[in-house]
C-alpha cells in the first residue's frame, strides 16, 4: 500500500514564497504514482483542485486561483513531488493535500485519486 507524507507547511506573511514537499514510499518497494497532485482545503469549504502532474512532468494543470503564482514538478529518481508557491496571499491559507492516482489522465476532482498523504497547514497572514 502506497504512502503519502508531506511537509514543508507554515506560518508566512502575504508575499512571501513556500516550498511544500510530498514523498511517496511503499514497504519492500518503490512507489512511483503516474498522477501525482496537490489540493487544499480551507475551513468550511471543499477540497480544490491546486495543481496535478503527469510521471513524466511534460503535462501540468493548475487552478484558476494559483496560475502563474505555483508551480509543481517532481523527482522520479526520489519519489517526490514539490509545490513552489509564490507570492501568496490569505486567501492560500489550507491544508494542502498531496494525492496520487494510477492512469494518464490528469484529474482535477479528488475522487478520483486513491492516495491520500495527512496535509500540511499553510497559513498566510495578512
Amino acid at each position: 500500500q502506497g504512502q503519502l507524507t508531506e511537509s514543508g507547511g507554515g506560518l508566512v506573511q502575504a508575499g512571501d514564497s513556500l516550498r511544500l514537499s510530498c514523498a511517496a514510499s511503499a514497504p519492500g518497494r518503490t512507489f512511483s504514482p503516474d498522477i501525482m497532485a496537490w489540493f487544499r482545503q480551507a475551513p468550511g469549504k471543499e477540497r480544490e483542485f491546486v495543481a496535478g502532474i503527469s510521471w513524466s512532468g511534460l503535462n501540468t494543470q493548475y487552478g484558476d486561483s494559483v496560475k502563474a503564482r505555483f508551480t509543481i514538478s517532481r523527482d522520479n529518481t526520489k519519489n517526490m513531488v514539490y509545490l513552489q508557491m509564490n507570492s501568496l496571499k490569505p486567501e492560500d491559507t489550507a491544508v494542502y493535500y498531496c494525492a496520487a492516482r494510477a492512469g494518464t489522465i490528469l484529474k482535477i476532482v479528488p475522487g478520483f485519486y486513491e492516495f491520500w498523504g495527512q496535509g500540511t497547514q499553510v497559513t498566510v497572514s495578512s
